[in-house]
Parts: C-alpha cells; structure tokens; sequence
C-alpha cells in the first residue's frame, strides 16, 4: 500500500462560548484549523488534524502547519501508510522539528491503518480500559462571578471537571478560584491554568493565597525549572503542560518539578505515536496525565478519544473534547460527550465520517 495523494484543506472553527481568553492578553473567538486527507491506491482514506491555538500559546500557527505539509507531501506520496515508524523516519530527514505537521500526518496514517485491519486506533494502542471517561471544560478568564457563574452552568448539564484561566494577577486569580470553588459542588475537580503566564514571585503568591484549597495549579511558570522553584514552596498538586514535550522532559516533571501529573497535547509530540510512548512512560513513573490537543473538531477529538480510552482509567486525569467547545462540524459531530463524559467510536481508524465539502481546499500533492 502507499499513500498516492496528499490533500490539505482548512476551516474555521469558532468558540461556543464567545470569547477564549488565557494570561498575558490572549483571547480568540476563531481558530483556524488544518485537515489533512491521505489516499492510498487502494483508495483507502486516512484524515487528520491540527490547530495550534493561534500563534502564540506554541512554536506553531496555522500558515507554518500549511507551509510544513507541503515540506512534507514530497517525500511521503509513495510511502506506506501503515508503516507509521517509516513514515517518521522520512518526516524526520525532511524536516526537524515542525510537531504539529507531523501531528497530522501521524493521526491521518494511524486512521488508515485502522481501516486496513478493521479495528479502531484504541484497539491497536493496546485495547480500551476507559469505555468511558471524564471530560473537563475551559473556563475563559473573566470576573470571579462571570468564571463561577460559567462552571454553575455547564456543572448543571454534567461537567465534572474545570480548568480555570488564570496567570494574570495573582491576588485576583485567587479571588477568581474562590469564586468557583464556592459555586461548585463538592465533586467538582478543579485546575487553575497559569499557562506559563506567572513569573516566579507572582507564581509563589498565586500558590500562597490558594494554599489549602482543594484546586491543581498547572503550569504557574514557562518552564519547568520556575515550576520547580514554585512547587518547593507549594502543597498544591502540580500539572505541567507547555514545558513537556520530550521523555526527557517527562522525567523533569516528576524528579524535577515534582509535579504528579502531566498534560500530553499530540500536535506538541508530534500525534498519536509520540503522545502514547509519553503516556505509557507517564503511567510507569505513576503519573497521572490529561490527554488532548492544543485545538480542534471532530477529527482532534477523535484521535483524542481513542488515546483516552486506551489509558488506565486510574492514570486518566482528564480529557478535552473540543467540538464540545465549537459551533462547526465536519464529521456529523462525532464523537459526541454525554453528561460530561466522552468515549471513542468503534468504527475502524478514527471511526468517523469526514464530508469533504465543508473544507476549504489549499493544496494538493
């Protein structure tokens, strides 16, 4: 088998909630998401995704995701798809680096190989241990009362899990923390994501004025030696996100930073084989992790979905499910949460029906 056409297309996707806002000023109503479809000569169609949260929460934005596709169809029309360890190993002597390209590219191989063995990505990671799983929702930074009055809401139609904005000042983020926690019910999992947005005196505040509440702080600093220096003065448990993108930065995480759990995105490691390898190494080191991606629809969430549901649920801090969070679908909406939790489709590869004829085509190899 090998891939004979390499399709890139885009669309919009806007936020269901208005306006998305993090530290330092960044807010977004509209991403602008890349698909990427794969065919074989048996005409078998592989699809994946990416959409970096704009340009700056990452080394990524859509046009360089585009620009890195194209660097990329050349030496990969005529390859095998179901070679996904080839597949890398000619995305590497292309291009260094370039993760979130390579994200999609990785998704849309491993839905191929699905197809070809009859059997859904969960089931080639090693078989499903979550049927299903928690999923959190991002609450955008606003007002204490606004951020509460948000996670009342969605808490009324089944969401369990939340992961507050914050990382501007810290004297008001734990005004904006309180807020929730006195709005939530007791059940409730609560993180308040810095982003990266603190620096070291304002992350220590942050983590005085929120010390003995019952909250995660994730990523209170950009790197995760200041998360380090944080944590030493902190009982709170620790999420690092930005900062993790190796195996070697995974064993920072804990033997550094002493953080108990980690985010893995899949376009930050490069997709569905890289986020796994950090999974499974995450759980041996007794770690929890939270499985997603930077942004996306039902593609993103597909991929996602099939990562999550092959994870101990044990392990399984939670999931982002983001065609949840947008108003745009290209796949009927597939997969769909219930009450707050989400699982993979069943289908073989991803499992879902993509319709062509809502992407914008870019180019084609």
């Amino acid at each position: 088998m090998k891939i004979v056409r390499f399709d890139v297309f885009r669309y919009r996707l806007t936020y269901k909630h208005g306006e998305y806002v993090m530290s330092g000023g960044r807010a977004s109503t509209t991403q602008d998401s890349t698909v990427l479809r794969l065919t074989t000569d048996d005409g078998v169609e592989g699809w994946g995704e990416v959409s970096p949260l704009g340009g700056t929460y990452l080394p990524a934005f859509p046009t360089g995701v585009r620009a890195a596709l194209a660097e990329l169809a050349a030496a990969l029309v005529g390859a095998d798809p179901t070679n996904i360890s080839r597949v890398h190993q000619l995305m590497r002597t292309t291009l260094l680096g370039a993760e979130a390209a390579k994200s999609a590219v990785d998704i849309a191989c491993w839905d191929i190989l699905g197809k070809v063995a009859g059997l859904p990505v969960s089931t080639l990671l090693g078989g499903v241990l979550a049927p299903d799983f928690p999923l959190y929702e991002a609450v955008p930074l606003a007002a204490p009362e606004a951020m509460a009055d948000f996670v009342a809401h969605r808490s009324s139609e089944g969401v369990r899990q939340f992961q507050l904005k914050v990382g501007n000042d810290p004297q008001e983020d734990a005004e904006r923390t309180r807020a929730v926690l006195a709005r939530a019910d007791p059940d409730v999992l609560v993180i308040a994501d810095s982003n990266g947005g603190w620096n070291i005196p304002q992350a220590l505040s942050a983590v005085r004025a929120l010390a003995g509440l019952p909250v995660y702080i994730e990523q209170p600093c950009r790197s995760t030696a200041d998360c380090a220096i944080v944590q030493a003065s902190s009982t709170l448990p620790l999420v690092l996100d930005e900062s993790v993108l190796t195996l070697d930065d995974l064993f920072d995480a804990k033997h550094v930073a002493h953080a108990g759990s980690v985010n893995i995105k899949l376009s930050r490691v490069g997709g569905i084989s890289a986020a796994a390898r950090m999974r499974d190494r995450a759980q041996d080191l007794a770690l929890t992790v939270s499985i997603e991606d930077t942004w996306g629809g039902d593609i993103t969430t597909a991929a996602v979905s099939h990562l999550a549901a092959s994870t101990s649920p044990s392990s399984l801090l939670t999931t982002s499910f983001f065609n949840d969070w947008t108003n745009e679908h290209v796949a009927q909406g597939q997969p769909r949460s219930s009450a707050g939790r989400g699982s993979a489709p069943t289908a073989p590869g991803l499992g879902i029906e993509v319709d062509a004829s809502l992407l914008t085509p870019v180019f084609s190899a």
